[in-house]
């Protein structure tokens, strides 16, 4: 995806999600990676321990990169989380790099689901 569209997506949708869920404070990458979490978890939003959140977003950066090929979706546990299978090593990334592969794989999860 080109740059300057990416980053065009990437502030609308900044914008519509933390218009939403965050009182019109910008959300950042994590941000958004915690509610793709709970929206993949699929129970709604709760309070959340800290080792809970971080499986939070471990299964979204597992969701998103798994139309890459990286991660294959399991199946879920007996409690209802979903479980994500690395099949490929991702590849060694610049930091800059790893941002504009999560924010594209974001943006994609959301065209997907219809929302920008």
């Amino acid at each position: 995806m080109d740059r300057e569209i990416l980053k065009e997506k990437w502030e609308r949708l900044v914008g519509l999600l933390s218009q939403r869920f965050s009182q019109g404070e910008d959300l950042d990458l994590d941000g958004i990676l915690f509610l793709i979490g709970v929206q993949e978890l699929g129970k709604g939003y709760k309070r959340f321990k800290k080792d809970e959140k971080i499986n939070l977003m471990h299964i979204a950066i597992c969701r998103l990169l798994q139309p890459y090929g990286y991660y294959e979706f399991e199946g879920i546990d007996s409690d209802g989380w979903p479980h994500y299978r690395l099949v490929q090593e991702l590849p060694r990334l610049k930091p800059g790099e790893q941002s504009w592969l999560m924010k594209e794989a974001v943006i994609q999860y959301f065209e997907e689901l219809d929302l920008i």
